[in-house]
C-alpha cells in the first residue's frame, strides 16, 4: 500500500470562506487571488468551488492558460503584469486584465499592435515600495496610458504593507484617495487582511477608516484557504473561516522510553519523566517544516499534544504520553493530522503550525511536496 501521507482538499470550506469574504464587502466585485497555484491548493482542484468569483487574480501566464482550458470566460488579471513584449500577444488572445506597475510596460502597450485595446489596472506604489508609480508619477502615467489606443480601460489599484498590523490602512488610503480623487475608473484596494480587519472586523473592533475604503474589487487571497492574514492577533476561528487543505498521516511505531532518554537527530529532546511516543510517516520532505521545535501542535485521534525532537526527512516524533494517560487506544495505524480538520471534526489551525516553525500558513501551503497525494472532497 502507498505511505499513508495524505492532503485533502476542502471544495465546501472553500466556498464558505469566499461567501465570507463576499459578506465583508456585499457591494464589490471579488477576486479569487489564485497565485501559486491557489497557494499550493492546486488550480484545477479549486476551480470548481471558487467559479461565483467574478474573477481569477494570479501572476503567470501558463496560469492563466490553464484557468482558460478550465472553461472560465471572465475576467483574468495578471497581478504583476507581463514580463516582456510579447507577453501582450496572449493577453490578446486569452483576453486577459493586466496590472501595469511601471514604465516599461506603458512602453510595452505603446509599440503592440492589437486590435482589441486592453483592460489594465495601474498599479500606485503608496507605501509598500515594491512595485507601482509613486503618487507624485501616478497621475502621469495615467495620462500616457489614456492616450494609447491600445489601452480600453484604467483600473486603480493600490496594496497595503500593514493591513494585518497595528500601523493600519489609513496612512495609504489617504494618499490613495488624494492622488485618485477625480480620475475615472474602479478600484481595487482590500486584500485579504484589508478586507477582514478595515472592512468588516471581528466583533467588538473598529474599522480603520471604513468610510474611506472603497473597493469596487476585493482580492482575497490567503482567507479563501482558511488561514487568518494576522495570526496571532485572530485566529481562523475569529475570522469564521474553514481549513481549505488538511494534511494527515498515520502513526507507524510507538516507543515507551524512560527518562533521559533522547528522540531524534541531535538529540534535541530528553525526556524527563517516562514518555510514550508515536512515529509519523511525515517529515520535512514532504513539506512539514524541518524548523518546527519540540512542542509544535499536532493532533492524534484527532486529540491535541504536540511533536517531540527533531523533524526528519520522511519521520517525526509525537508524545502520547497524555492520551495513553486519559486512556486512549492509539498505536500503529492511528490517524494524525498535521494540520487542517480531522475525522472526528476536530480542527488544527494550519497557523498554529507555522507559528511554531516562525512563519506563516502560506509558506506550509505552498511548500506542500510533489510526492504527497492529493486528493478533493466535498466537505469542510
Amino acid at each position: 500500500m502507498p505511505r499513508p501521507i495524505l492532503a485533502t482538499i476542502h471544495t465546501a470550506a472553500l466556498q464558505h470562506n469566499l461567501a465570507r469574504c463576499r459578506a465583508a464587502a456585499p457591494d464589490a466585485k471579488a477576486w479569487a487571488v489564485i497565485k501559486a497555484n491557489a497557494y499550493g491548493h492546486g488550480i484545477e482542484r479549486v476551480f470548481e468551488a471558487l467559479r461565483s468569483a467574478d474573477g481569477f487574480a494570479l501572476l503567470d501566464l501558463e496560469e492563466a492558460q490553464r484557468v482558460r482550458h478550465l472553461g472560465w470566460r471572465g475576467p483574468i488579471l495578471l497581478l504583476e503584469g507581463v514580463f516582456e513584449a510579447r507577453d501582450l500577444e496572449l493577453c490578446s488572445r486569452l483576453d486577459l486584465w493586466h496590472a501595469v506597475h511601471c514604465d516599461e510596460q506603458i512602453d510595452m502597450l505603446a509599440a503592440h499592435k492589437t486590435n482589441v485595446p486592453h483592460r489594465v489596472f495601474l498599479k500606485m506604489n503608496s507605501g509598500m515600495n515594491r512595485l507601482g508609480f509613486t503618487p507624485q508619477r501616478y497621475r502621469s502615467a495615467w495620462t500616457r496610458l489614456d492616450a494609447l489606443p491600445q489601452v480600453d480601460e484604467i483600473s486603480l489599484i493600490t496594496h497595503f504593507s500593514d493591513a494585518d498590523g497595528a500601523r493600519g490602512i489609513s496612512h495609504q488610503i489617504r494618499v490613495f484617495n488624494e492622488v485618485t480623487r477625480d480620475l475615472p475608473g474602479e478600484r481595487s484596494l482590500s486584500n485579504s487582511a484589508a478586507l477582514l480587519r478595515h472592512t468588516a472586523p471581528a466583533a467588538g473592533e473598529t474599522p480603520d477608516t471604513p468610510d474611506t475604503l472603497m473597493s469596487d474589487w476585493i482580492r482575497p487571497g490567503i482567507v479563501l484557504y482558511g488561514s487568518a492574514p494576522d495570526h496571532p492577533e485572530h485566529t481562523s476561528a475569529d475570522w469564521d473561516l474553514q481549513p481549505g487543505m488538511t494534511l494527515t498521516s498515520k502513526l507507524i511505531a510507538t516507543q515507551a522510553i524512560e527518562t533521559g532518554a533522547s528522540v531524534g537527530y541531535g538529540s534535541h529532546f530528553v525526556a524527563d519523566k517516562p514518555t510514550v511516543l508515536g512515529v509519523v510517516a511525515c517529515g520535512y520532505a514532504d513539506g512539514y517544516p524541518r524548523v518546527c521545535p519540540t512542542g509544535t501542535p499536532i493532533l492524534v485521534a484527532g486529540q491535541h499534544t504536540r511533536t517531540l525532537g527533531r523533524v526528519s526527512m520522511d519521520m517525526l516524533a509525537v508524545d502520547l504520553t497524555p492520551l495513553v494517560e486519559s486512556g486512549q487506544s492509539v498505536g500503529f495505524g492511528t490517524e494524525v493530522t498535521l494540520w487542517g480538520r480531522s475525522s472526528n471534526g476536530a480542527v488544527l489551525d494550519i497557523d498554529e503550525v507555522a507559528h511554531a516553525a516562525g512563519t506563516l500558513g502560506y509558506e506550509l501551503m505552498c511548500a506542500l511536496a510533489p510526492r504527497v497525494p492529493v486528493v478533493v472532497d466535498g466537505g469542510c
